[in-house]
Parts: C-alpha cells; structure tokens; sequence
C-alpha cells in the first residue's frame, strides 16, 4: 500500500488577476506562499519517497515551499507531461473580458469540458493525453512498488489523473474543480487501485 498526493500549487499571479495562465510560467502570489505553506503543515503526517512536479515555477516553488517547511530531501522529478493545460488564444486574458466577448456558457465550456479547446489550445481530453501516460509510465509505477508519491502540479493536468483515479466520466469531470493548495491523498494498492482517498481542507 503507498500513498498519493495530489497538490495544486498555491494561487498564481494570475490566478489572483483573473487571467487564463496555461503555459505562461508566473510566480505565486503572496496568497500562493501562504497556500504552499499551509499545505506543508497538512502533509506534514506523511512522509514521501520521491516527487514530481511540471516544469512551471508556480508548481516547483509550491513543491520546494511544502518540502522545506518539513525538512525533506527526496527526488524531485520535473517534466512537461503534466505542465497545465494550454489555453491557447485565452492566455493572459482577463476571464470576465472573455466572458463579455464570447458570453458565459461558452467560456465555461472552454474551461469545464472534456473535449472542447479554446481557440489555439487544448482541450482538456489533450491535457490527458500527455498526462496520463505519465502517470502510468512514472507515478503509478511508483507506487505500485510501494513508494509514496507527492506530485505538484495544475488543476487540468490533475483533473486528468483524478478522472483516471476515480473512474469519473466527462460529465462527471465537468464539475470537478481542485482548489489550490488543497492535498488530495490516495491510498493505492500493489495493482494501482485506489482504497481509499482523504481532501485535506
């Protein structure tokens, strides 16, 4: 049996503007530090034998926030698999402005749908692509050995990885939304099934 944890990074800059972030590698805010901080204090029960993190600042910096605060020293795996969503067209632009333009239902569908892309983007069945297979090649393997796993990354790419954990379908994956800086923890057996699951909120 080992562990999973599953953390959203803290709030972004652009979380904090309102602004569709994608690819665009932007810091934390100062709530996100806060966020990063208060989710060492949560996982500080655990302990973990590797992590995996995006390439994107806000989610390495969350990481090396959560592994300082509680002195831990384990490898750290970065990779682009599992980068958040690309927005395309949308990054960098004001969610209500795009709102105004398109009307509301459509931007939802851009951010809530499994299969709809945002001009120029992925669409969250993308984001899977390239995250899932990931996930089963490195972190399921992992634990499948027994290792306790954290990973640090966005709220599309792990959207992904729960909808694959928890059997969700794409209507179910329509209301699914993980808060940043909020652990969600899985215990996983030796064939990768997940008994039981703990939000530390």
């Amino acid at each position: 049996m080992a562990y999973l944890a599953l953390v959203r990074h803290g709030q972004s800059q652009w979380n904090l503007e309102n602004k569709f972030t994608g690819w665009v590698d932007v810091p934390l805010s100062e709530k996100g530090v806060r966020e990063a901080h208060d989710c060492a204090k949560k996982l500080k029960e655990f302990s973990f034998d590797v992590a995996y993190t995006s390439v994107l600042k806000r989610a390495i910096d969350t990481l090396s926030i959560i592994m300082q605060d509680n002195g831990w020293n384990f490898p750290v795996h970065k990779d682009k698999a599992i980068n958040e969503r690309m927005y395309g067209d949308l990054q960098g632009k004001n969610k209500d402005e795009m709102r105004k333009i398109y009307g509301d239902e459509q931007v939802h569908v851009w951010r809530r749908s499994y299969d709809v892309a945002p001009p120029g983007g992925e669409a969250m069945k993308d984001t899977a692509a390239r995250a899932l297979p990931y996930f089963q090649k490195h972190i399921m393997k992992d634990l499948k050995e027994g290792e306790n796993v954290l990973v640090s990354a966005h709220g599309n790419s792990l959207r992904a990885i729960v909808m694959h954990l928890e059997k969700l379908s794409k209507e179910d994956v329509l209301g699914l939304n993980i808060p940043t800086g909020v652990p969600y923890v899985y215990e996983i057996n030796e064939k990768g099934e997940v008994v039981a699951k703990r939000i530390l909120k």
